[in-house]
């Protein structure tokens, strides 16, 4: 499996690849994507149908209507119910960096650290935008200690993925990443 810490699928193939990996890896799937403006309610069903699948991962997408509205508290109550929901399992919350301001972003951080989210990831890959620098940067600023970085979306050089960890990044998520595996000789 090239050494990742998991692999994100559509929600309807969870099950799938839950019963392909027989627990030698963990499945991860995305909640609300690509834009986040499912209900809360929605975004709680899914979340339940993919643990109830087997998934041991969930990749949410925050509500960028409200954080442009301003409506900070909304989007802390939706994270913690989805907290609530993945219980012990890993939640990140992806904010689509390239569609924020520095403040919104820093503002997310603070949310996501309140409301118990494991991860703040930057992207989608679907918005403008990729993964940063100096979000990371920022991130690494205002996040708390419980809460992980993971860089995703427009990672083209092993280097760049370096760089990455190297600034404090947990996780990294790229379409390339078999081929970086490669390069590296992990198979």
């Amino acid at each position: 499996h090239y050494g990742t810490a998991s692999v994100c699928v559509p929600p309807c193939y969870v099950k799938l690849a839950h019963e392909h990996l027989a627990n030698r890896l963990p499945v991860c799937t995305v909640i609300g994507f690509p834009h986040g403006y499912n209900t809360t309610a929605c975004k709680v069903f899914e979340a339940k149908e993919a643990l109830d699948n087997g998934a041991e991962e969930l990749d949410m997408v925050i509500n960028i209507g409200w954080v442009k509205d301003g409506l900070y508290d909304q989007v802390e109550e939706e994270i913690r119910a989805l907290k609530a929901v993945a219980g012990q399992h890993v939640l990140k919350v992806i904010i689509e960096t390239g569609l924020l301001t520095d403040e919104e972003k820093i503002r997310m951080c603070e949310v996501i650290t309140k409301a118990g989210a494991n991860y703040i990831k930057t992207c989608t890959g679907y918005a403008k935008g990729k993964a940063e620098p100096h979000d990371i940067a920022l991130f690494m600023q205002h996040i708390g200690p419980n809460v992980k970085i993971k860089a995703s979306s427009g990672m083209t050089s092993i280097d760049q993925g370096a760089a990455f960890v190297e600034m404090g990044c947990d996780r990294l998520g790229s379409r390339l990443f078999i081929q970086f595996a490669r390069e590296l000789g992990v198979e």
